[in-house]
């Protein structure tokens, strides 16, 4: 679109060229209205050779005057044809709008990644949440494995009279909330799959593999680099291409103050007739022109100078604008780093309370197949492993998700 625009702009420095043809036919011609010219000169003649009147006197002009004659002037049908060409010589405003051209097409590109890098945060995240969401399904199939083993192992303890039936009915409780607890991770991670294939413009009915895998490594890479530029930033390329067509507005106006210079040239035949008989005998006469036309800017209501003022404002705010976006990308990145160190450190955490609450499971169970121990101590190491694997999967994507904005933040997504 804005290509386009630019050579809406640019056709303003060509030449102007247009036709025209045309025919016309007068029902009741006009009349104009003439001062009596006929009769003076008669009666200066008759005056000029002694003529008298009936009376026997010397012809003298009326008093009353002569009055108007009423005239027709034309004929009933006219016709034309010509060519009209208008050559802008200099215009200071068409000049720059023809310099901003590159600077306005780089002001759509600016546009465009902004939005783009919008989206691609969104994908980032969408998908490294697919990603955890498969590795948290994992985990929980894990746990329905031990379960099963389990439950086989308190019938067989229930079958020889060491355990209660209410203890195999205890684990095949918790058996099936983890069973539910799968199914709806499983449609979430369907309404996320659907979610990621809308955004990257992906048919719905077609299949989307994640092959990518997501370590506390990949977490940590590069975090230590706190080195960032301001002109990485989408957003800041954009306000400064802003700043600088605002420079190129205050610039045209301006420049409205000085004369423009235009020339112009035309080429027509025309013909008269009494009936609609153009093509066959008769003259076409011709006319033709060329010549020159300065316009001078003399005085507009003041409407030039509030123009350039406003121009001026606009050219200023935006040199704010993109002041604050480079102050603000300092605090989101301050902030944000902050916010991921956080959330490492919170992650190492989790991971090694998953150790220990697996150690505390293994431990557990083993004490109950000896008999040592009681269900519900089982329960208990179940219920902290399960709780030690969702708040390590939630910091692992409160981890990945800090990065994401980092990069962003540091126009480095």
């Amino acid at each position: 679109m804005q290509q386009q625009t630019n050579r809406e702009i640019t056709a303003a420095a060509f030449p102007q060229l247009s036709g025209s043809i045309g025919a016309t036919h007068y029902f009741n011609i006009a009349v104009q209205t003439l001062p009596n010219f006929i009769g003076p000169a008669t009666y200066q003649v008759l005056i000029d050779e002694a003529v008298k009147n009936g009376n026997g006197q010397a012809i003298t002009m009326p008093a009353g005057g002569f009055g108007n004659i009423a005239a027709q002037f034309g004929v009933p049908w006219t016709a034309s044809a010509g060519v009209d060409i208008s050559q802008l010589l200099f215009d200071g405003q068409v000049f720059v709008g023809l310099q901003a051209r590159s600077t306005s097409m780089d002001l759509a590109r600016k546009a465009a990644e902004v939005t783009a890098e919008q989206i691609k945060a969104n994908i980032h995240k969408i998908y490294y949440q697919l990603i955890v969401g498969e590795k948290q399904l994992g985990s929980i199939q894990a746990n329905i494995d031990r379960f099963e083993k389990l439950l086989h192992d308190t019938k067989e303890i229930y079958k020889n009279g060491f355990a209660e039936k209410l203890d195999v009915d205890k684990v095949q409780v918790q058996l099936n909330n983890l069973n539910t607890e799968k199914e709806r991770l499983l449609n979430q991670l369907n309404a996320g799959n659907a979610g990621l294939k809308f955004l990257i413009n992906m048919p719905q009915k077609d299949t989307l593999l994640l092959t990518d895998q997501l370590s506390d490594d990949d977490v940590k890479a590069n975090i230590l680099d706190e080195s960032y530029k301001y002109d990485d930033r989408k957003d800041i390329q954009l306000l400064t291409t802003v700043s600088k067509l605002n420079g190129f507005n205050v610039k045209r106006y301006q420049l409205s103050r000085i004369p423009t210079i235009a020339a112009f040239g035309s080429y027509s035949k025309n013909a008269q007739r009494n009936q609609f008989d153009f093509f066959g005998k008769g003259d076409w006469f011709t006319t033709s022109l060329i010549g020159i036309k300065i316009s001078v800017p003399i005085f507009d209501g003041f409407a030039r100078r509030s123009r350039i003022e406003n121009a001026k404002l606009a050219l200023e705010k935006s040199n704010n604008n993109l002041q604050a976006a480079k102050e603000n990308m300092d605090y989101e990145t301050s902030t944000i780093r902050m916010k991921m160190k956080t959330a490492i450190l919170t992650l190492d955490n989790q991971k090694q309370n998953i150790r220990l609450a697996e150690d505390v499971y293994n431990n557990t169970r083993k004490k109950y197949e000896q008999g040592l121990g009681s269900n519900q101590e089982i329960y208990s190491a179940q219920t902290e492993l399960k709780v030690a694997q969702n708040n390590y999967f939630s910091a692992l994507y409160d981890a990945i998700s800090a990065k994401i904005d980092y990069l962003k933040a540091t126009g480095k997504l």
